[in-house]
């Protein structure tokens, strides 16, 4: 059901549960005929089982007819241990087989442990919060704590403070592969009051539409675990959690025209309030018990990762039977994937790794999604810095410039510097860019002067700088795909019939939206087409990419760099099939385990 548009979800299973003091039971489970074999009834099981953890529940039961071997096998494989037979129990000489499942962190698969680190363990704020609760000195000098890196490190000390036991709390807890909030990083940046308004730029909008029904020029705002009992904030402080991720802080804000971040500062315990604690106590046994880190699974995975999709987009970069292989090689080398939308923020510090499969923009939700999760100190595929220069043809234009890699002649005009004599001595046709275009949108082909100057006005209206190229015109454009500086596929994008494009938006009723392609082994790509495909994307990063080239008599032009570039089954996946999948997945689960062992920042 992740992968229905929201108008074809069609009911496909049930389960009937009943819910008892200290388990859960399966009255009944089903599955339509016609979608069994599709891990719906595996996705109704887990849900059982994680409902029986999120109540505190010691076992998951059932009961299935002794004859129906097949069921009885398929519980098994999930899990399910065999407790007794009760004769006679649905009719005289039907019999069942009584079974459960203990719900347990480490048969559920579940290895990640959840710290608060605070100088007085008997806070009694945190009674009742699913986590364990630690001292300073304990999580320094205990043993248990220093080569575990399947932890997740709350520091709440005292202090901050540089060479305080909190500064070396999150130090440490860096230099020892555990995600910890807050991190060195976001402690150093609490100090700068240009980083915080910087970041709280990102979020300016919001701010303004919080806080445009206080009448005072001043507003503070407590954020405990992301939450407020600020009603009109309580957006606003789920935002500036996901930013600046600490447990506990207090925004400042001033008005001047417009409301900005005066001040952003930690909170510690011992400077809260006895009422506010309750606040702080409620608040963290919120925030702990709904983290998809507590839930069960039933099979033991190494790493978690997350899959960023968008099930009402049109056109996104992965069709739902190439999402469904990449959530079968992950799960075929242990790695547990979860589907996730834009609502998702606040899940995304649960996972180990990012992998976007919407079509991304610097200004939407995926740079922001992307931003954040690297500032937790997950793996992400698209990076930000990624998704920003691929966004932008004006960068790629002076990058490949800079670097002697062929591109079509390409012009920039500007929107308050624009003459009409820009243009004269042009030879037509040339390609006319939006440059954060994407997908053949935004783009226009102008045959004449007349044709340029209507492209320019059009454009003109959504950015202030436009891009044309030189057309070169080619049956096909070259698509490689690159990931860690080496090509893994390769396909031939043909011109829609009739257009000049592989995509044909503007088409009318039965005309054909795509072009055909044809996908070929690494080894059958002309030498300069790879050379000139990894070297530009090289220039961007060590991510995925997409690297659109053009061959002119012999000769390769690079017309871009996608990153999010499309894999789709029967297309991208033709010539290597699920060893694509696979090689990506290797990817990310190396870049998992090399940040976790060779930290390229310790401040992560």
């Amino acid at each position: 059901a992740e992968l229905h548009q929201a108008a074809e979800l069609t009911p496909a299973g049930a389960i009937i549960l009943f819910n008892y003091k200290r388990s859960i039971r399966i009255y009944s489970i089903g599955v339509l005929p016609q979608f069994q074999n599709k891990g719906i009834g595996s996705f109704l099981l887990t849900h059982a089982c994680n409902l029986a953890l999120s109540r505190h529940c010691e076992k998951v039961m059932l009961e299935a007819h002794t004859k129906n071997t097949s069921l009885i096998e398929w519980y098994k494989l999930k899990g399910f241990k065999e407790i007794s037979t009760a004769k006679d129990y649905y009719t005289a000489g039907e019999d069942c087989l009584k079974m459960h499942f203990i719900i347990s962190r480490q048969e559920s698969g579940q290895t990640t442990k959840n710290l608060i680190v605070v100088n007085n363990p008997k806070s009694k704020q945190f009674q009742d919060v699913n986590a364990k609760i630690i001292s300073v000195k304990d999580y320094i000098s205990n043993e248990e704590y220093h080569l575990n890196n399947n932890l997740r490190v709350f520091n709440l000390c005292n202090s901050y403070q540089y060479q305080s036991y909190g500064y070396y709390v999150s130090l440490l807890a860096s230099a020892r592969g555990q995600r910890v909030i807050p991190n060195a990083t976001t402690i150093r940046d609490f100090k700068s009051v240009q980083i915080i308004r910087s970041i709280g730029n990102e979020i300016d909008e919001l701010i303004q539409e919080a806080l445009k029904s206080i009448k005072e020029n001043y507003y503070v705002l407590d954020v405990y675990f992301g939450k407020t009992n600020n009603r009109g904030a309580r957006k606003i402080a789920s935002r500036l959690y996901q930013l600046f991720e600490t447990p506990l802080f207090r925004v400042e804000f001033i008005r001047d025209e417009r409301w900005i971040i005066k001040k952003l500062t930690p909170l510690h315990l011992n400077r809260i309030s006895e009422k506010e604690l309750e606040n702080v106590g409620s608040f963290a046994r919120e925030y702990f018990d709904k983290k998809r880190f507590n839930k069960a699974t039933l099979k033991a995975y190494k790493y978690d990762l997350a899959i960023l999709i968008n099930p009402l987009e049109p056109n996104p970069p992965s069709c739902p039977v190439a999402l469904k292989k990449f959530k079968e090689a992950a799960s075929r080398k242990g790695v547990y994937t979860e589907f996730i939308t834009k609502n998702d923020f606040d899940k995304i510090n649960e996972f180990d790794a990012l992998f976007i499969r919407e079509t991304t923009s610097v200004n939407n939700h995926t740079y922001e999604l992307s931003r954040l999760a690297y500032a937790e100190g997950l793996v992400v595929i698209d990076d930000p810095w990624s998704i920003m220069r691929c966004s932008n043809k004006i960068y790629q234009n002076e990058l490949f410039k800079q670097h002697k890699i062929g591109t079509p002649k390409t012009r920039i005009y500007t929107k308050n510097l624009f003459n009409p004599a820009d243009i004269e001595g042009i030879t037509y046709p040339v390609v006319v860019k939006q440059p954060d275009s994407a997908f053949s949108l935004g783009i226009t082909k102008a045959n004449d002067k007349q044709e340029m100057l209507a492209a320019l006005e059009r454009l003109f209206k959504k950015s202030d700088m436009v891009v044309s190229q030189e057309f070169m015109y080619s049956d096909f454009d070259w698509r490689i795909g690159v990931l860690d500086h080496t090509p893994i596929f390769a396909c031939k994008y043909y011109m829609t019939k009739g257009h000049w494009q592989i995509y044909n938006w503007n088409g009318s009723e039965g005309d054909e939206l795509a072009g055909d392609s044809e996908t070929l082994s690494i080894s059958d790509v002309p030498k300069h087409i790879l050379d000139t495909a990894v070297k530009a994307a090289s220039l961007i990063g060590d991510g995925l990419y997409g690297v659109d080239l053009k061959e002119i008599n012999g000769q390769a032009y690079v017309i871009e760099v996608n990153d999010n570039p499309n894999i789709d089954n029967g297309i991208e996946d033709n010539f290597l099939h699920d060893k694509l999948y696979d090689t990506i997945i290797d990817s990310l689960i190396n870049r998992i385990e090399v940040s976790r062992n060779i930290k390229r920042y310790v401040t992560n």
